[in-house]
């Protein structure tokens, strides 16, 4: 596991590699004005119903249904399964397709009721979202083609899809001149690269000889079962979207800006999401699925323990960067071209708030497979729910008094919420157990964390003065060092604290 752990994180940090130097070309192309807030609204649309029906809901009810069907029954009949569902949701996807298409100005009323007051805005943020919806439909099938993937160990095409996904935008934003404004450049190359993604993905199902065998859904036991576990999960996802549509509707009311720079902070605050959460979430539902199935409930248990102490120890850096140094890492990274210093400075106050959550919502996704993996999906559904009514009530109190920012400071505690209550549940359940080897690492990182943060708190300055006279690699050169100062102490306390306290993150049973 800790082999698969290894390969997709470095995929997805490979992903989000790309993916940094798409946000940068973006930044410097779309700038923090008003043409970006219209992108980011049009392609967060799409994005929140891929979380709903991909991502979050699907996989959690798709795996482990595949699995039991592949276990149970072999190969073929889990193609045929596979196949129903393909047909199921390329259906459901067209007909929301129709819908969106055909409704979309009254979807920007509902969800960016801001827009409204501009003509000018609110014309291009229909024509950009109307681009940017059938990316929907091929993501989803794309997500269940991953799925099918990684039950069967396989998680190389899955992973770098959305090294696809970013490298199509770079070329897309790269000839960004050739279109009437950047946004339509950004929302075709976003389209375009859900295409390929979807071949990707199926030339490799092909050639591992489990490609979808395509017939008529029919309402088998393995469809039902599918079904009454999917129903709790797309409520539980759509419970944490609402979070995320109440940024989309109040962000879309703050003065122009203000929905950039949630979606910069948001680019950099995915980072370690991606890289780390996402990656260990992908691997260890599968594997918890698999030994649950089994009866081996210790190995189940010990897998997420490992889980959870190495993505803890991989987020600790970050969240004590978007704490410390955040004003650093936004001019480092964006500052240039049409992103300026005033841009820069209300992003990195939005990082900040995120960061907060961090941790929260790196682990949330090792809390949910303790349910998941045995088919429970509406215990964290009911969970996210409650945590979502806290998370919107608190947006509605922190909007006003603290703007875009205090819509960061909602999220994170929600997140907080979500992962205590599933937490605790889940041990009182014994479908987890935090054990020696965690405890010890979480005092060693606490530790590096707490070395890491003094360091910037006093290095920070002497740095920054340290570049100034560097002109416009200045901004760069003041995030590398500080980056690369601070990653080497952070690693070096680190290590030594494993070594001491005879953690070992790598000794993982087979």
């Amino acid at each position: 596991m800790y082999k698969s752990l290894v390969s997709v994180g470095g995929l997805t940090l490979l992903s989000r590699g790309a993916g940094f130097l798409r946000d940068v070309l973006a930044a410097a192309v779309l700038g923090g004005g008003w043409i970006n807030d219209v992108f980011a609204i049009a392609q967060r649309l799409p994005n929140h119903f891929r979380t709903i029906f991909g991502e979050g809901a699907f996989n959690s009810a798709y795996v482990p249904s595949y699995a039991r069907v592949l276990q149970s029954e072999g190969l073929a009949s889990a193609r045929l399964f596979a196949g129903q569902i393909f047909i199921g949701l390329l259906a459901s996807q067209i007909i929301l397709l129709a819908l969106a298409w055909a409704f979309t100005p009254y979807v920007i009323d509902l969800l960016a009721p801001g827009f409204r007051a501009d003509p000018e805005k609110f014309a291009l943020a229909v024509t950009l979202t109307r681009i940017t919806f059938p990316y929907l439909l091929f993501i989803t099938l794309v997500t269940l083609q991953s799925g099918t993937l990684n039950a069967h160990g396989r998680f190389i095409a899955a992973a770098f899809t959305p090294v696809v996904m970013n490298m199509t935008m770079i070329f897309f934003l790269s000839i960004a001149f050739l279109f009437e404004n950047p946004g339509l450049a950004a929302s075709w190359g976003l389209t375009i690269s859900g295409v390929l993604q979807l071949v990707l993905t199926s030339v490799a199902a092909y050639h591992a000889g489990i490609f979808e065998h395509f017939a008529r859904p029919a309402m088998t036991k393995h469809i039902k079962h599918f079904l009454v576990t999917l129903g709790p999960a797309v409520i539980g996802s759509a419970g944490s979207q609402i979070a995320l549509f109440a940024d989309t509707i109040i962000s879309s009311l703050l003065p122009t800006g203000g929905v950039s720079s949630i979606y910069y902070a948001d680019r950099i605050y995915q980072l370690p999401l991606g890289v780390i959460g996402i990656a260990a979430g992908t691997v260890l539902l599968p594997e918890m699925s698999r030994r649950f199935s089994t009866g081996d409930h210790g190995g189940a248990l010990h897998a997420q323990n490992r889980t959870m102490a190495l993505s803890l120890a991989l987020t600790a850096p970050f969240f004590i960067a978007f704490i410390m140094i955040p004003d650093a890492i936004m001019r480092g990274v964006f500052q240039r071209g049409a992103f300026t210093a005033e841009a820069a400075n209300a992003s990195a106050a939005v990082l900040t708030a995120y960061g907060f959550g961090l941790v929260a919502i790196v682990l949330l996704r090792s809390a949910v497979a303790s349910f998941q993996a045995q088919g429970d999906t509406k215990t964290p559904m009911l969970i996210a729910l409650f945590a979502v009514a806290v998370n919107v009530g608190f947006k509605i109190v922190l909007f006003k008094p603290f703007g875009a920012p205090g819509l960061a400071i909602a999220t994170a505690i929600g997140a907080w919420i979500n992962l205590i209550i599933l937490s605790l549940l889940a041990i009182r359940r014994d479908a987890m157990k935090i054990d020696l080897f965690l405890w010890k690492t979480v005092t060693v990182v606490t530790l590096a964390s707490f070395v890491l943060a003094v360091f910037a708190l006093f290095a920070a300055a002497p740095i920054q003065h340290m570049t100034a006279g560097l002109g416009r690699f200045a901004n760069v050169m003041e995030l590398m060092l500080l980056g690369l100062s601070g990653a080497a102490i952070y690693a070096l306390i680190l290590f030594a604290g494993l070594q001491v306290a005879g953690v070992r993150l790598r000794r993982l049973r087979s």
